[in-house]
């Protein structure tokens, strides 16, 4: 008999060489709206992936995501993660999401902050969580979905490993009415 998913011990933190990973808790809602806020124009490229942060973004919002946040991780639907450097900084929310703790399958969503861009931050956090989602919760399959123009997102999927497994045509929208092409990166074990 499986354990239940509410039952799974999962890590609220995961530590890298650079990066402390930790579950978003109540009072971070500042920090990630700073985050947000820096890193808006970049987000808003893709509005089909990231419908999110075509709102305008508050405090009120970013501290609400958190606190939802801490409650999906304590019923094991949604695990989100938020990567501190050494000195503290915000550089990336990152998580686990579409979760079928029968297969075990997982899908990553991931966003880097634009300031610490370019770092390979967000190839250590996720690289991190994958192999955790492997080693330590049974993963069979962990998948990522991404515009096929953000060459950033899909060469971040292929340097943790995971393999294109096609292009889907015209299956995402953008809010005014453009189609979009998705990539569906996954590795699997």
């Amino acid at each position: 008999m499986t354990t239940p998913a509410l039952l799974r011990d999962i890590k609220a933190e995961l530590t890298t060489p650079r990066l402390q990973l930790r579950v978003p808790r109540a009072g971070d809602g500042t920090i990630v709206h700073a985050a947000v806020v820096e890193t808006l124009d970049l987000l808003r490229q893709w509005p089909a992936s990231l419908p999110w942060a075509q709102a305008e973004p508050s405090v009120e919002v970013s501290e609400s995501w958190c606190r939802l946040s801490a409650a999906w991780f304590m019923q094991r639907t949604t695990l989100n993660y938020l990567a501190f450097d050494s000195a503290g900084e915000l550089v990336a929310s990152i998580g686990l999401h579409d979760i079928d703790w029968a297969v075990p399958s997982f899908e990553i969503g991931y966003w880097g902050r634009k300031g610490y861009q370019g770092q390979g931050l967000m190839r250590e956090a996720a690289g991190a969580l994958v192999r955790y989602a492997f080693a330590q919760l049974g993963a069979r399959r962990v998948s990522a979905w991404t515009d096929e123009a953000n060459v950033a997102s899909r060469r971040l999927c292929e340097a943790i490993g995971m393999q294109l497994e096609g292009i889907l045509r015209h299956e995402r929208i953008t809010p005014d009415g453009q189609l979009r092409n998705s990539c569906v990166y996954a590795a699997v074990g």
